[in-house]
C-alpha cells in the first residue's frame, strides 16, 4: 500500500544526513559481481573483449571512478575488459593512483587522448598511438577472437581497429544487457540512494514556501546528495504553478506562489554512483488545494500505482503494453510514452512504451526478477494550468515487486 502525507503538516523526520560507511568486503563483492556478469554478456556476444568509454560503463566494469562528468563529453579515459584475461583501465595522466586498489582492475596505464581538443592536428598520430596498445592487448588476450564490444569510438579509432580485421560490435549494446539484472549488492547500493534522493525531497518539501525561487528549492536536494555521498543529478526537472504544463520545464528563477503546485523528477545519481529517479509533486503553503489539482494528482497516483503491479517475474512487454492503464480523454495527449524504463547506475534498458507508442518504437522482452525499474506518470492536459508527475522505484523479486521509494504521498490530493 501507497504511503500517504498529510500536507497540512510540514515538519517530516528525514533522519541523519549521513551513511553508513559500506565495509571494503561489500564492495569488492559489488565490484567482481559486475565485471562477471559484463564478461559473461561478452561471451554471449561472441567477444574476446570489450573496450568501454562510458564513464558509467568504466564504473559498472571496474568500480573506479573519475571525473565522470567531465569524462561523459571527454573521451579521456578507458578500460579494455577482456573474456579472459587481465583487466587493463586507461586513466587520465596522473590519476593511476586513484585506481591502484581496485579488485576489479589488474593494471593501469596512461590513457592515449587522441580527441580533437586535445590532439588538435595530432589526431591521427594519437589515434594510431592507442590503436597499437589495443591491438597488442587484443593478441594477447583475446584467445584469437578478434571481436571487440565499444561503446563509443571516433572514426579515426574505428577505421584503424578495422584495417586490422577487427571486427567492432556494439559495446552498448553488450553492457546494457550486462546491467539489466542487479546484483544483491547493487540492489544495497542503490537502497543507498533512494534513501539519499528520499532525504532531499523531503527537505525540499518543508523549505517550500511562497517567494522562494524554483531554484532555490532545487538547490536542496543537490546539497542533501552532496553532504550524504552522491554524486550529480542528470536533469533540472522542476517547475512549479503554470510552468508545471507541460512537462520537461527545467528549474527557473520564477518564484514560487502560494497554493502552486510544485513537481520534480529527481534523476539523481547518488552513493557509489547509483540512481535513485523518483518525482513527486505538492503545493505551496497558504492556499487549500484546487479541484483540478486534486483531479490531477489522482490520476497521476492511480496510473502508478495500477501499472507498478504489471512488472512480475516473466511479464512480457507485449502483454505490459496492452494492460497498462492510460491516462483518458485529453489527458493521453501529454502523457509520459514509456510505462516504465529501468535503472542502476543511470537510466537503462530496458524501456516499457504504452500501447499507443508500443507498436511503432517498442520492443519485446520479459520482466526478470533483479530487474528495477521506474513506473512514470504525469498528469496535464492541453491548455490546462499545471501538471503532476509521480514516480516510483520498485524491485523485481521472484515473488512480485518490492517498492524502493517510499516517500509518502500527499493524502490533501487524493
Amino acid at each position: 500500500m501507497a504511503a500517504m502525507r498529510d500536507s497540512r503538516t510540514t515538519e517530516r523526520t528525514t533522519g541523519s544526513l549521513l551513511l553508513a560507511e559500506r565495509p571494503r568486503e561489500w564492495r569488492e563483492r559489488l565490484d567482481l559481481g559486475r565485471l562477471a556478469r559484463l564478461r559473461s554478456e561478452l561471451t554471449r556476444a561472441d567477444c574476446g573483449a570489450g573496450l568501454f568509454y562510458d564513464p558509467v560503463n568504466i564504473r559498472y566494469a571496474t568500480g573506479t571512478s573519475n571525473m565522470q562528468v567531465y569524462a561523459l563529453h571527454n573521451p579521456c579515459r578507458y578500460v579494455f575488459v577482456p573474456v579472459e584475461g587481465p583487466v587493463v583501465l586507461f586513466e587520465f595522466k596522473g590519476c593511476g593512483h586513484l585506481s591502484g586498489n581496485c579488485v576489479a582492475v589488474n593494471e593501469v596505464r596512461d590513457a592515449v587522448s587522441w580527441y580533437f581538443s586535445v590532439s588538435g592536428p595530432r589526431t591521427g598520430d594519437n589515434a594510431r598511438l592507442w590503436a597499437a596498445e589495443i591491438l597488442d592487448l587484443v593478441t594477447a588476450h583475446g584467445g584469437g577472437n578478434r571481436r571487440i564490444a565499444i561503446d563509443r569510438v571516433d572514426p579515426h579509432g574505428l577505421d584503424l581497429l578495422r584495417e586490422a580485421e577487427c571486427t567492432v560490435v556494439d559495446g552498448r549494446e553488450v553492457a546494457e544487457r550486462a546491467r539489466r539484472i542487479k546484483t544483491p549488492e547493487e540492489v544495497d547500493a542503490l537502497r543507498d540512494a533512494v534513501a539519499v534522493c528520499q532525504t532531499g525531497i523531503a527537505r525540499m518539501m518543508e523549505a517550500t514556501q511562497p517567494g522562494m525561487t524554483e531554484n532555490a528549492i532545487w538547490s536542496i536536494l543537490h546539497e542533501t546528495n552532496i553532504r550524504m555521498g552522491g554524486e550529480w543529478i542528470e536533469t533540472r526537472l522542476f517547475s512549479s504553478g503554470p510552468r508545471t504544463n507541460p512537462w520537461y520545464q527545467e528549474a527557473s528563477n520564477r518564484r514560487v506562489e502560494a497554493g502552486d503546485m510544485v513537481s520534480l523528477d529527481s534523476d539523481l545519481v547518488g552513493p557509489m554512483g547509483y540512481s535513485a529517479d523518483i518525482s513527486r509533486s505538492w503545493i505551496v503553503d497558504g492556499k487549500p488545494p484546487s479541484g483540478e489539482q486534486k483531479t490531477l494528482y489522482g490520476l497521476a497516483f492511480e496510473q502508478v500505482m495500477r501499472n507498478q503491479e504489471l512488472f512480475r517475474p516473466g511479464t512480457t512487454f507485449d502483454e505490459i503494453a496492452g494492460k497498462a492503464y492510460a491516462l483518458p480523454g485529453s489527458f493521453s495527449e501529454y502523457q509520459i510514452p514509456a510505462v516504465a524504463h529501468g535503472v542502476g547506475l543511470v537510466n537503462e534498458y530496458p524501456i516499457v512504451l504504452h500501447a499507443s507508442r508500443h507498436r511503432e518504437a517498442g520492443h519485446n522482452g520479459m520482466v526478470e526478477a533483479g530487474m528495477v525499474f521506474c513506473i512514470e506518470s504525469y498528469a496535464g492536459r492541453p491548455g490546462g494550468t499545471e501538471g503532476v508527475k509521480l514516480e516510483q522505484q520498485i524491485l523485481v523479486t521472484e515473488d512480485g515487486i518490492e517498492l524502493l521509494s517510499d516517500l509518502p504521498f500527499e493524502t490533501a490530493l487524493l
